[in-house]
């Protein structure tokens, strides 16, 4: 590693103060920074929560996520090969599977890290470790075949708009991974939603069907998959979403490392049975009909309760209003996806919502622990 450094150090002396590239300096810091332990300290933002730093929260969250990606990116070959009737052997879906969802990753790292290096060389700090998480995101909660200039506009968008207008990595309201799917869903709804796109080539071959589950249950058909499918993620779905048992690996990750919080994950679930079960005693359509317990098995429920619903800066800081914020969460995503037919799937819906609402939660919380410690003063 000293060797490394060394070389490394050697390359960035035109970015040192006073060197030809010094207001470039956030760009090569960047690289600095991610390849090695940073020899500074922060004082202030997210991080100040925990003990840990941004670098080490950001890279556990990618570690959690590449289960979810790797399994992701087999099924995206899985799906399109077995449709057609044509080999599924191991080898051939991955390799088809990256060459689907690579290109997309580059262009979400490379369109976001753009921006923030461009933004920081303006406003002349370093650049933030935040979008490491956000770049693998995006492309995880896109369609297969969601163009590739459709998928950079996205990018832009979430970055100037969800992120850097709130003051960047810690300041931002919403998820900007969402941000990028809200901004796609209601931009370029032909490439974000129906039976078509989230197949690959679903949309070219006439043998490829990219329907989901959701989307059947929506249309009053059957789910058509089995449980087991639904759990292991052999079924049609965005890159990162369809498997529940990966995804449940990086939740295993997450709170073992006390990144993500479990409560906010649990409430997610109970908050989403609690609507299955209601919805499941009225029993008015296919999806109301829908065994609650399959309803949290489906779609994006768990990548958004795992992934996004856990978000330390968009979602709520307090203990108790993270029960109430991801019960909330859960709730809505399943109310919604029951009543939205043209839409059925909430999770993003529910989650942007109570980004809104976390801090009233909070407030509330806060407020209501006053409230009983003033009465404890006063008994005493």
């Amino acid at each position: 590693m000293d060797f490394l450094r060394k070389k490394f150090d050697e390359i960035r002396k035109p970015f040192n103060p006073g060197g030809k590239f010094e207001k470039f300096a956030p760009a090569i810091n960047s690289i600095d920074t991610l390849l090695f332990v940073p020899k500074h300290n922060t004082h202030k933002g997210a991080h100040i929560r925990d003990g840990v730093d941004l670098k080490r929260v950001m890279i556990t969250v990618i570690f959690a996520l590449l289960p979810a990606l790797l399994f992701g990116m087999y099924n995206l070959g899985y799906q399109h090969f077995s449709q057609l009737g044509e080999s599924t052997a191991f080898i051939d879906c991955m390799i088809f599977g990256a060459w689907k969802f690579l290109p997309m990753l580059l262009v979400s790292y490379g369109v976001g890290l753009a921006i923030e290096i461009g933004f920081a060389v303006y406003n002349k700090h370093e650049v933030n470790e935040g979008y490491l998480v956000s770049g693998m995101l995006i492309p995880l909660i896109m369609p297969v075949d969601f163009p590739l200039w459709m998928l950079a506009i996205s990018v832009i968008f979430a970055v100037f708009i969800g992120k850097e207008a709130f003051g960047g990595t810690g300041m931002n309201i919403f998820n900007p991974a969402l941000i990028a799917r809200a901004f796609a869903f209601f931009s370029y709804a032909p490439q974000m939603s129906g039976d078509k796109v989230w197949v690959a080539d679903a949309s070219t071959i006439d043998a490829v069907s990219g329907e989901t589950i959701l989307g059947k249950l929506a249309a009053g058909s059957d789910a058509g998959w089995s449980v087991l499918d639904m759990f292991l993620g052999y079924v049609p779905g965005s890159v990162g979403e369809t498997s529940v048992l990966a995804i449940l690996i990086g939740a295993a990750i997450l709170i073992a490392t006390g990144v993500g919080s479990w409560k906010i994950m649990t409430g997610v679930v109970v908050g989403g049975a609690a609507m299955g079960l209601i919805f499941n005693a009225l029993g008015l359509n296919a999806l109301m009909e829908f065994p609650w317990w399959q309803h949290l098995l489906v779609g994006g429920f768990a990548f958004g309760a795992v992934f996004m619903a856990t978000d330390p800066v968009s979602g709520a800081q307090t203990e108790k209003g993270k029960w109430i914020y991801g019960i909330l969460i859960g709730f809505f995503a399943i109310m919604i996806r029951v009543f939205n037919g043209a839409y059925p799937e909430g999770m993003m819906m529910a989650i942007l919502l109570m980004n809104v609402f976390a801090p009233t939660v909070d407030h509330y919380v806060i407020a209501g622990n006053i409230k009983k410690r003033k009465k404890r003063l006063k008994a005493a």
